[in-house]
């Protein structure tokens, strides 16, 4: 039987650029690199809880049995239990959250135009 390979949160917290995209999730570490592209909720919210412990926001979500097993094709070790989470390091090619804008404004602008279409469509027709 093959031993786990051990990773530390200093190790995982180097693997932050949409190129090289760790993540943990239940104390178990997952190379999400190549699922950047297929993920669902965009590349954004990866990058964003990537190169940490995202069992909080993974749970949240409520993702699917399905996704879940999805999630084993790519696990590659555990966290070791004596590293205690930490910061990731900033990479190169990292925008800084300061100078990038936050989110995506199809996210405000669709119900925004949703609800005033229905007002009017209510009110005036």
């Amino acid at each position: 039987m093959s031993e786990v390979k051990l990773f530390s949160y200093e190790e995982i917290a180097k693997h932050n650029t949409r190129n090289d995209l760790y993540m943990v999730i239940s104390g178990k570490v997952y190379d999400i690199t190549a699922f950047v592209d297929e993920h669902p909720g965009g590349e954004e919210v990866l990058i964003d809880e990537g190169a940490k412990d995202a069992t909080g926001p993974f749970d949240d979500v409520g993702h699917s049995e399905d996704a879940r097993e999805l999630l084993e094709k790519y696990y590659i070790g555990d966290v070791d239990p004596a590293s205690a989470p930490v910061a990731p390091t900033p990479s190169s090619t990292t925008v800084s959250s300061s100078s990038a804008p936050q989110g995506n404004a199809l996210r405000i602008l669709i119900p925004l135009a949703i609800i005033v279409a229905w007002a009017y469509f209510r009110f005036f027709a």
